[in-house]
């Protein structure tokens, strides 16, 4: 009896595994067909780079959704929130207030007075080639921190989902195709068919988190406090899971690790490369309100329905399913939520739930690892190759078919360095990522915008100041080494445990390389004597505030 027994749930896990292979197979078959839709109409720089300026502005709002929702809160959120309760839920307020910060401060600003990439705006009134070396330079490293925390959890993803006893090769593997996957979004469907399959990956993902959000919320008959109680019942915590500082407030360096964290995620968001070069897809400025409009009204429900996640996951999923939350540090917290809410686990309600659930979280990374990369891609050719290295004196066919190639490298690139990056504690590439954003990208945007008398010298100086401090003080920090073992024995560093060079307390460097990267920039153009850059102020500032000659 116990072998038939285990012989039928060997066959029900494999009807399972069949059903999440199809699903996943299926998402990739729909964005490859958008894809190659999209390509019949990509003829342009303006087609590749920006889709022709011809997204509406909702439209550009569930692209520009879609970009932000990564894998990092679809599934980091919720799991945050299931392992740390109202501390996670911190965590997701700093990923929601970001969104405002970036759109209010300076999305549709960069819109009127940019074209392709962040350099437009940048060397609008300054020197060309040193500006947009440095911008290319920055907007490079944001990507691929980015992209190799994508890539690597889209193994893990799959790896665990279809269960297969060589997780290692299947890693691999994974890799390369969500690698190869995201090449050739970018070189046959430009930013045309990277929107759409944004577009469809933002319903798919609201469809499928409103979908478990009312399931989860229907097993406690609609009644959110009985949600929490249980959360904090199941959760072995107590009272102490609805409270402040169970994760960050146990000590002094921790509060002031959160605040650097929530620094570097508010400000970071605002000067992360990929979601800047959304708004350069609408046609006008008013059209670049409306997909602000759209994007907070998406953006905002889809955080709020994260705590349902998180706290549902930490009521109702029990037993294994519980250690497998806690030892994927809450990334499958949101899959298991759904296979138990499904039925649970062996159950077919639970299987198909959790296929539908895993099938948009890959759709997820598909859809971000896409736009990190035609961003770097379009960096590199119309930044570096077009105007740095040939100086303007290139064609739209050159620069294209350079992007293309670049695409190429940087996908390249990314997947040598997620292969063995896998094996490592990789949770601070997201966190690195918004660092340098918020440390190098956002002064110099400001500083660009609002000051005057900023110059060349100062654009340079703040963008190499913030990038060089915030790379420097995380190879410095905890997370690199110096961190010890968890009581499995697992390494929470990088470097072995033999090696402790952890000076630097802090886990997120923005409380220090944030200010570092606004004080290099003050102290670049105050001590440089080119005023040059103060001739075009006055038309770059009515050109952001209104739109006014802005590229159509």
């Amino acid at each position: 009896m116990s072998t038939t027994a285990t012989l039928l749930r060997a066959a029900e896990d494999n009807d399972h595994q069949a059903l999440t292979g199809s699903l996943f197979i299926l998402v990739v078959l729909i964005t490859v067909a958008i894809t190659f839709w999209a390509s019949r109409n990509t003829k342009t720089a303006a087609d590749y780079y920006a889709g022709g300026r011809s997204f509406s502005g909702a439209q550009n709002g569930f692209a520009v959704a879609g970009d932000y929702m990564s894998a990092a809160s679809f599934l980091g959120i919720s799991g945050a929130i299931a392992l740390a309760g109202y501390d996670g839920f911190l965590y997701s307020i700093g990923f929601l207030v970001a969104w405002l910060v970036a759109l209010l401060l300076v999305a549709e600003l960069l819109r009127n007075s940019g074209r392709f990439t962040m350099a437009d705006q940048l060397a609008f009134r300054m020197r060309q080639r040193p500006v947009r070396t440095a911008a290319a330079t920055s907007t490079v490293v944001v990507s691929i921190f980015y992209l190799l925390a994508q890539m690597v959890g889209a193994g893990a993803l799959v790896a665990l989902l279809l269960g297969v006893e060589n997780e290692g090769l299947t890693k691999n593997l994974t890799i390369v195709g969500v690698g190869a996957l995201m090449i050739f979004y970018v070189t046959v469907g430009g930013m045309k068919g990277t929107t759409w399959v944004q577009i469809v990956k933002a319903v798919l993902l609201m469809a499928g988190t409103i979908l478990i959000t009312v399931l989860v919320l229907a097993k406690f008959d609609f009644n959110i406090s009985d949600m929490l109680g249980t959360a904090a019942e199941n959760s072995g915590k107590g009272s102490a899971f609805l409270e402040p500082g169970l994760k960050y407030g146990v000590t002094t360096t921790s509060k002031i690790d959160f605040i650097s964290l929530g620094l570097a995620l508010v400000l970071g968001t605002a000067g992360l490369p990929h979601i800047l070069i959304r708004f350069y897809t609408v046609p006008t400025a008013r059209q670049a309100r409306k997909s602000v409009l759209w994007a907070i009204g998406l953006i905002g429900s889809f955080y709020l329905m994260t705590l349902v996640l998180g706290f549902g996951a930490a009521a109702l999923v029990k037993g294994d399913e519980k250690e497998q939350i806690a030892a994927s540090g809450g990334n499958l917290a949101s899959p298991l939520l759904a296979e138990a809410v499904g039925g649970g686990s062996g159950s077919t309600g639970g299987a198909v739930l959790l296929a539908i659930i895993s099938a948009v979280a890959f759709a997820t990374i598909l859809a971000v690892v896409a736009g990190l990369t035609l961003t770097s891609a379009s960096s590199v050719a119309h930044d570096l190759y077009a105007q740095v290295w040939k100086r303007g004196e290139v064609t739209e066919k050159q620069e294209v078919a350079t992007a293309k190639i670049a695409a190429f490298v940087i996908g390249g690139i990314a997947i040598l360095l997620a292969i063995p990056a896998q094996k490592l504690n990789i949770a601070f590439l997201v966190a690195l990522a918004f660092a340098v954003a918020a440390s190098a990208n956002l002064p110099a945007l400001l500083y660009n915008l609002f000051w005057k008398r900023f110059n060349t010298s100062g654009a340079v100086w703040s963008i190499y100041g913030g990038l060089i401090s915030s790379v420097g003080l995380v190879i410095f920090s905890p997370v690199v080494s110096g961190k010890g073992e968890d009581p499995t024995g697992k390494n929470l560093s990088l470097l072995p445990t033999s090696i402790d060079i952890s000076w630097f307390p802090l886990e997120n460097p923005g409380i220090v390389s944030i200010p570092i990267g606004f004080l290099c920039g003050f102290i670049g153009t105050m001590l440089a004597k080119d005023r040059d850059a103060e001739e075009h102020y006055t038309e770059l500032d009515v050109r952001a505030m209104t739109g006014a000659g802005a590229i159509q």
